[in-house]
C-alpha cells in the first residue's frame, strides 16, 4: 500500500502486508523504538559524510542539528547513507559518478519509507545529484549544504581555496615562489571544513539552489564552523517535518521561471561553468529543456554583482555577511520572476520582501545601477568548431583574448598534456590555441582539465592566461580564457577531431564564435582523431559510456530525462 505514510509505506514485499508491517515493527524494535515512536511521520537525513570528503568534516555536527529540528516539530529522524563524491579525492573526476549517485538516491528516496527528506550535500557533485533524484522520486526534499570554509593567511596575505590554490601554483610554476613558500601556503588554502570559499561550484550549486527555493533563506552561504550553520540545520529539520503536511514536492515547487530565477542568480554571482550542465540535467528531469542561449540571453541581461573570486576578489563569508542570496535577490528583484514558488511556502517575491534590508554598508554584493562587472558574465558559444555549443567564463577571463585568432597547439588526451605541455621545442607563444581533446563526457567522464597550464617556460616569462579550448569542464574555482563543453564532443565525431597543429581558430566573444578557420574541403579530407572511451568494457562505466548525453544537454544518462 503505497500511499499509506510512515512505517506504514514501501513496504517490503513479502506477499502479505499485515506481515511486513509486523515484522518491520519488530527490528525496529530491536534498535530500541516503541509504538510512539512508530505513529510519527518520518524524515529521512541523507548523509554524505566520509573521509574521502574532507568538505563535510564536520557533516556529522550539522545532522544532529537537522535530527533536532525534525524532533522539535514532532517527526521521526532516520539518517541513511549514500556515495559521497569528494572531488579532491576521487579519479578521474566525480562528474563520472554524478548520474550513478542521483540513480541511488533515487531508488532510496523512492524504497524506502520516509515522508521528506532533507537532502545534505556541499561538495560539487554531491547537490546536483541530490536533486536530481529529488526531481525524479517527487517526494518532499529540502536541500542543506555544510556551507563554506573560513578563510587562511599567509605572510599577511588572505588565501581560500581553491582560486588561490591555483594562482600560487601558477606562481610556484612560474618560479615566483620557491618549495618552502608553497609548502607554507599548502597549510593555509583550506584551514576549515567546508567546501571551498571561492564562488567554485559548490558555492555557486548552493546559491543557485537557494534561488531555485529549495534551501532555507541564506543557506548557501552561512560558514560550515558558524552557529549560523547549526541554525540553518535546525530551522531545515523543522521545515522538513512541515513539508509533510502540505504536502509539497519538488515539482510543486520547481518550473520555468524557478530556473530563469536560478540563471539569473548563476549570471549575478559570476558563477562556475560546471552550474550550466547541472541545472540543464535538473531541468530535463523535470522535462523542461534548457539550452545553450538560454544562459547566454539571462546572462546578457544580469550585470555582474557579487565581488568573489574568481570573477572577484572576496570569499563566501564576505557575502553572508552582506545578506547572503536574500540580499542579492532584493537587488535582483527586477530582473526575477517574483510568483516563483519556494519550499518556505512564500513566494520568491514574498521572501524577499520579508528579507529585505539595509546592505548600503557593504560593497560585496552591488546595486544593478553600480555593479561590479558588465552583464554577460558567462556566454554560449557556436561555430564551425562547436556545431552544438560551448561556454565561456567572461568574468573570470583576461580579456584581452575576447577576440582572438591564433594557431592551434593539439593535445589528444589529458596524458598527452601532461606529457609534452612543457616541452619547449613546441615553440609555443602566448598567442597559440591549447587544444585540449577526447576528455568529454563519453571519452573521459568530463574532468575539470580544460584549464590546461600555461607552459611552464611561459608562465616564467610572466604569461598568466592564453586561450584554451576543450571538450571538457574546469572548476568554477578556475579563472583564464578557457572555453568548455564544446559539443559534439571529439570522440563522438565533434570538429574538435579535425583539428591539426598549426590551424587557425578564431573567438570572438562579442559576436559569440568560435571557428574553425580551415575549408570544408580540407576537413573533408581529414581522418578524425582516434576516439577514446573510459572504461567501458562493464559495469557503470560501461552504462555511463553508452548513455551519456552531451555537455549541452546535462550530460545526464539519456534514461533518466523525462519526456
Amino acid at each position: 500500500m503505497t500511499d499509506q505514510k510512515g512505517f506504514a509505506g514501501r513496504l517490503t514485499s513479502y506477499g502479505d502486508p499485515g506481515f511486513s508491517k509486523y515484522l518491520r515493527r519488530a527490528f525496529l524494535s530491536s534498535a530500541g523504538y516503541d509504538a510512539e515512536d512508530l505513529e510519527r511521520p518520518i524524515v529521512g537525513i541523507l548523509n554524505t559524510t566520509s573521509d574521502y570528503t574532507t568538505c563535510h568534516r564536520d557533516m556529522p555536527q550539522l545532522i544532529e542539528a537537522v535530527k533536532r529540528g525534525v524532533l522539535e516539530a514532532g517527526g521521526l529522524p532516520f539518517v541513511f547513507s549514500a556515495m559521497s563524491l569528494g572531488e579532491i579525492l576521487t579519479n578521474p573526476t566525480t562528474m563520472l559518478f554524478r548520474n550513478l549517485m542521483a540513480m541511488e538516491v533515487e531508488e532510496q528516496l523512492g524504497n524506502q519509507p520516509m515522508d521528506s527528506v532533507v537532502l545534505l550535500g556541499g561538495c560539487d557533485k554531491t547537490v546536483p545529484a541530490e536533486l536530481m533524484a529529488a526531481v525524479s522520486s517527487d517526494i518532499p526534499s529540502i536541500a542543506l549544504v555544510v556551507g563554506p570554509m573560513m578563510t587562511g593567511n599567509w605572510r599577511g596575505e588572505r588565501l581560500g581555496a581553491c582560486t588561490d590554490c591555483r594562482r600560487m601554483w601558477a606562481d610556484y610554476r612560474g618560479a615566483g615562489l620557491d618549495a618552502e613558500e608553497i609548502a607554507e601556503v599548502t597549510q593555509q588554502l583550506c584551514p576549515t571544513s567546508g567546501t571551498c570559499m571561492v564562488m567554485g561550484t559548490a558555492s555557486t550549486m548552493a546559491c543557485v539552489t537557494e534561488a531555485l527555493g529549495l534551501m532555507l533563506p541564506t543557506g548557501a552561504t552561512a560558514p560550515a564552523v558558524s552557529s549560523d550553520r547549526l541554525r540553518l540545520g535546525v530551522r531545515t529539520g523543522r521545515e522538513a517535518v512541515r513539508l509533510i503536511g502540505d504536502p509539497v514536492t519538488p515539482r510543486e515547487i520547481l518550473s520555468e521561471d524557478s530556473f530563469h530565477n536560478a540563471m539569473t542568480v548563476l549570471s549575478a554571482i559570476g558563477g562556475s561553468t560546471n552550474a550550466i550542465i547541472h541545472l540543464t540535467a535538473i531541468a530535463r528531469r523535470m522535462g523542461i529543456r534548457l539550452t545553450l542561449e538560454d544562459f547566454d540571453r539571462v546572462s546578457a541581461a544580469t550585470p555582474l554583482l557579487v565581488d568573489c573570486k574568481p570573477a572577484g576578489k572576496g570569499y563566501l563569508p564576505d557575502m553572508h555577511i552582506a545578506g547572503g542570496v536574500p540580499a542579492l535577490l532584493a537587488e535582483l528583484k527586477p530582473l526575477l520572476r517574483l510568483d516563483a514558488k519556494t519550499v518556505t511556502g512564500k513566494t520568491l517575491g514574498e521572501l524577499i520582501e520579508s528579507a529585505t534590508n539595509d546592505t548600503r554598508w557593504q560593497t560585496t554584493i552591488r546595486t544593478l545601477d553600480e555593479p561590479l562587472g558588465d552583464p554577460g558574465a558567462l556566454v554560449a558559444l557556436k561555430g564551425s568548431l562547436a556545431p552544438e555549443g560551448a561556454v565561456l567564463k567572461v568574468a573570470a577571463a583576461s580579456g584581452r583574448f575576447n577576440t582572438h585568432r591564433g594557431p592551434a597547439a593539439v593535445f589528444d588526451s589529458q596524458e598527452d598534456l601532461e606529457a609534452r605541455i612543457d616541452d619547449e621545442s613546441l615553440g609555443l607563444t602566448e598567442d597559440h590555441v591549447i587544444v585540449l581533446r577526447n576528455i568529454g563526457p563519453a571519452a573521459a567522464g568530463m574532468p575539470e582539465a580544460g584549464s590546461a597550464p600555461i607552459p611552464q617556460y611561459l608562465a616564467k616569462q610572466g604569461v598568466r592566461d592564453m586561450v584554451r579550448i576543450s571538450d571538457g569542464r574546469m572548476s568554477g574555482t578556475s579563472y583564464g580564457t578557457v572555453v568548455l563543453h564544446v559539443a559534439p564532443e571529439s570522440s563522438k565525431g565533434g570538429p574538435l577531431s579535425l583539428v591539426r597543429d598549426g590551424d587557425l581558430i578564431e573567438l570572438d566573444v562579442e559576436r559569440r564564435v568560435l571557428d574553425l578557420l580551415v575549408d570544408e574541403q580540407e576537413l573533408a579530407r581529414r581522418t578524425p582523431s582516434e576516439p577514446r572511451a573510459i572504461g567501458r568494457e562493464r559495469g557503470y562505466r560501461k552504462l555511463y559510456h553508452d548513455n551519456v548525453l552531451q555537455a549541452p544537454e546535462g550530460a545526464d544518462l539519456g534514461f533518466l530525462v523525462a519526456d
